[in-house]
């Protein structure tokens, strides 16, 4: 076990590349899919087209509390001890989350009313694990110096989703100050895994009835594990390409569906300051295929397991102690296994940003080209605020920005953001439009590019279209 959670962490520590946010974008009214974030967004676009699997790529982790350089460090210390300190400092409200989403598909056009249609189908994958603390302390130190110490089970508390989705959405501006928008869309869940709100204690007392030198007490326990669409692949056996079928033919036909909406909006104070927001995935995913969930609850004490049947195999006499410890547990601990349908809410996000136009026009002059009440300038700054839901309360972050508009066709964004990973996250995203061709990327952390180990998350986002601006 010490070896396996050694491996684990130092696996995790390797891969770091927090949440969801993707600030950088959020706003960039050339790119279209800055509607993906905000569907209630100016657009200054007649049409686009995202080129299929390049259009947006999102790729996002990173870690709480820890980074791959407190682990690996070349400074003479024993890794064994560094990770036992690590999981000393760490706490249970510290986590570790990976992110990733790809574009299919995406279009976008206006009608003959005014209004902009977009359409599309993505995939993507959520998963977050909090740090079980007291768990990782009970495997790595034992229970020899914690006599009394009611090790928490809640800390154990991870969820993970690969979804497909499906949306539509319409853009209108109501006015010259006001545009609103809307996306409706179809989740299918390809594979799901959550284990959340578990609760009880282990704790390891002296024993006092003199059958042996110590009591184990399992005490109001409640662990829940609920998988949806997991049995299946794992039926395979590793069978990689067989894996892979599955997983694509559970992009449309999952069993396991929902619906959900985003909905958004900017409105212009003065000609100078805009604020907008958006809520994203207001929904739920009923599982109703491939479902299992596993529950244990009750309370469990150890004293020691009497051995009534040994085996003699060879003329040696054999103890089957841990058949008859599993056996003892499950008599005395409910452990149900059951398959029916259950509902799970999308991790709702929020956005929010407050920005201030300033410098020269676009053109050089105060020429309302558009036609649509919205002149732009080749200053713009402000604040945009962010949140997420996640199993033990929302998580937040805060980003100040300044962009430069060169032209028409290229703009570039700095940003300086603090949420739950650092308080020193420097990013900037460039976008870039040649003839009808529109390409854009977005990276975070740029003052740990020299070493990226020292990153408690790093985030990238690039995407390419073709799109045609109104005339």
């Amino acid at each position: 076990m010490r070896f396996l959670l050694t491996y684990c962490i130092a696996f995790i520590a390797t891969v770091s590349i927090s949440a969801q946010n993707k600030q950088l974008l959020y706003g960039l009214e050339n790119v279209p899919q800055s509607l993906m974030l905000n569907p209630g967004g100016e657009v200054y676009t007649q049409k686009h087209i995202g080129v299929p699997l390049l259009s947006g790529i999102h790729i996002n982790a990173g870690m709480s509390g820890l980074t791959a350089f407190d682990i690996f460090e070349d400074d003479g210390r024993d890794i064994n001890d560094k990770i036992r300190n690590q999981i000393l400092e760490l706490s249970p409200k510290d986590f570790f989350t990976l992110t990733q989403q790809i574009e299919l598909a995406n279009i976008g056009w206006r009608s003959q009313f005014g209004a902009y249609f977009t359409a599309g189908w993505y995939q993507e994958m959520d998963f977050i694990a909090y740090f079980p603390k007291d768990i990782a302390i009970l495997a790595t130190e034992g229970n020899r110096d914690y006599i009394n110490y009611p090790f928490d089970i809640s800390h154990i508390n991870v969820r993970g989703d690969v979804t497909s989705v499906f949306h539509i959405g319409i853009n209108k501006q109501v006015n010259k100050k006001l545009t609103i928008g809307i996306r409706g869309k179809l989740y299918s869940s390809i594979v799901s895994a959550n284990s959340t709100r578990n609760k009880g204690t282990f704790t390891t007392v002296n024993s006092t009835n003199g059958l042996n030198v110590y009591e184990h007490r399992v005490e109001d326990v409640d662990v829940n594990i609920r998988t949806s669409g997991l049995n299946k692949l794992l039926d395979l056996n590793g069978n990689e390409i067989g894996v892979v079928k599955k997983m694509l033919g559970r992009s449309i036909f999952s069993g396991n569906y929902g619906l959900g909406v985003d909905l958004g909006f900017t409105y212009l104070i003065t000609d100078k300051m805009r604020l907008s927001a958006s809520a994203l995935d207001i929904g739920a995913i009923f599982h109703m295929a491939d479902i299992e969930t596993i529950n244990v609850s009750g309370d469990y004490s150890l004293n020691g397991i009497e051995l009534v049947y040994p085996q003699v195999e060879n003329g040696e006499e054999l103890i089957p102690y841990y058949d008859d410890l599993k056996d003892d547990v499950y008599d005395n601990l409910n452990v149900e296994t059951t398959r029916g349908a259950y509902l799970q809410t999308r991790p709702l996000k929020i956005n929010a940003q407050l920005s201030y136009n300033f410098g020269n026009f676009l053109g050089g002059d105060v020429c309302d080209c558009l036609k649509k009440g919205l002149i732009r300038r080749v200053n713009e700054t402000g604040v945009h605020l962010y949140a997420i839901a996640r199993p033990r309360g929302p998580q937040t972050a805060g980003t100040f920005f300044y962009r430069r508009r060169f032209g028409a066709n290229f703009s570039l964004k700095g940003s300086y953001t603090i949420d739950s990973y650092s308080s020193d996250n420097i990013g900037t995203a460039i976008s870039l439009d040649i003839n009808k061709f529109n390409f854009y990327i977005a990276a975070d952390n740029l003052l740990r590019l020299d070493n990226l180990a020292k990153a408690n998350s790093v985030s990238l986002q690039l995407g390419l279209n073709l799109k045609w601006d109104q005339e």
